[in-house]
């Protein structure tokens, strides 16, 4: 695997493991396959359903499966589906499917409305929702507020994926539907910590960890995990174990995530280059670059961090002041020293079988190392 290289030249080697190509194809690929093969099915039925009342209700149906089947690295689901096989159960029963499916509707649901919060352009390399139906409406010449429009049609967009998430485990133990409203619980008490982080410019590495863990770290990793094992009706037995692999690993992805939002390349990551340093976000990867800069870079922190209209010199001095305080460094070090602790946890596992254990841990590897 290629190191990741930061615009400054510097090599932010990887955590050693696998391949992340040998990862995606082997733990991710057939359980992604069923995934969205189920999530197609889902929608083609309620679009045939719901254009006998009005074809216009197409529309916002079909933009839903265009952004959920455009790409993704389903860990969500994968995470779920180990968890359950690791607990007992059968890797062929539909339902372990219909909660993969779940997941990542309720994680569309997430990036729809997340979206519109930030007022993103991109996602998986094609046009926002609301950026979409904005240009329908500016076409179609129609009355009001094109930006309004777009934004009203990706909210009840990311509010059907969340019913649609909702149904499909609707066969789902007492146990499991638990878990899974807490994890909608989670992310959007993150997502609000993340809102008013960024309007005030938090700064605090401890603020920005509790947000690193909630709005995606918990819902990534850790309660897909103890879905899996309820579905599997062993949540009691297996989520101590699970927690300790989960909890570190989900800090570990949200961690990537920083990085990635600050220097990722755009044709792999499908977003715009520096898109968390214009969004002003609250990261871990900031906070300790706020703490640790003097001088030139200390100023252009604090002055032009979260300026929409960032030009790409200024991304490139941003990024050099991550680089150059340390910043990047430490977060690439607390990453490995993360994902160890995850590896050793599941390692150490005798209630998760060894298939399982097997999967979760080249997961691990792929969290830490991947490049989008």
């Amino acid at each position: 695997m290629s190191s990741a290289v930061t615009p400054a030249g510097i090599s932010a080697s990887p955590i050693s493991g696998p391949p992340a190509a040998a990862v995606v194809l082997g733990s991710l690929a057939a359980i992604a396959e069923r995934v969205e093969a189920r999530i197609d099915s889902l929608l083609s039925q309620e679009i045939w359903r719901w254009t006998n009342l009005d074809r216009d209700l197409a529309e916002p149906l079909e933009a839903l499966g265009r952004l959920v089947l455009a790409g993704g690295k389903r860990l969500r689901p994968a995470f779920c589906h180990w968890s359950f096989v690791g607990a007992g159960g059968d890797p062929a029963d539909p339902l372990i499917t219909d909660a993969g499916a779940a997941l990542e509707l309720l994680h569309s649901f997430a990036l729809i409305h997340d979206d519109v919060m930030d007022g993103s352009g991109q996602r998986h390399g094609v046009q926002t929702i609301h950026r979409d139906f904005e240009g329908r409406h500016l076409v179609a010449g129609w009355e009001g507020e094109g930006r309004r429009f777009g934004e009203g049609v990706a909210i009840l967009a990311g509010d059907l994926a969340f019913v649609y998430a909702d149904r499909l485990l609707a066969g789902a133990s007492r146990e499991a539907m638990d878990v899974f409203t807490e994890l909608r619980l989670e992310v959007n008490f993150g997502q609000y910590l993340d809102l008013v982080g960024t309007a005030r410019r938090d700064c605090d590495p401890e603020s920005a960890r509790r947000i690193c863990m909630y709005k995606t770290g918990k819902y990534t990793v850790e309660r897909p995990l103890h879905l899996g094992a309820a579905l599997a009706g062993r949540l009691g037995q297996c989520r101590d174990d699970l927690s300790a692999y989960g909890m570190p690993l989900g800090e570990a992805f949200q961690l990537r995530d920083d990085i990635l939002g600050a220097f990722g390349d755009p044709a792999v990551t499908g977003k715009p280059v520096g898109e968390d340093l214009r969004d002003g976000k609250p990261t871990v990867l900031h906070a300790l670059a706020t703490e640790r800069a003097q001088g030139r870079g200390a100023r252009l922190l604090a002055e032009r961090f979260g300026a929409a209209d960032l030009s790409p010199g200024e991304v490139a001095g941003l990024q050099e002041v991550l680089v150059s305080t340390g910043a990047l460094a430490a977060t690439e070090a607390a990453i490995a020293a993360l994902v160890e602790r995850s590896l050793r946890a599941i390692e150490a596992s005798r209630v998760i079988t060894a298939d399982a254990r097997h999967h979760l841990i080249e997961l691990a590897y792929f969290v830490a190392s991947r490049e989008h």
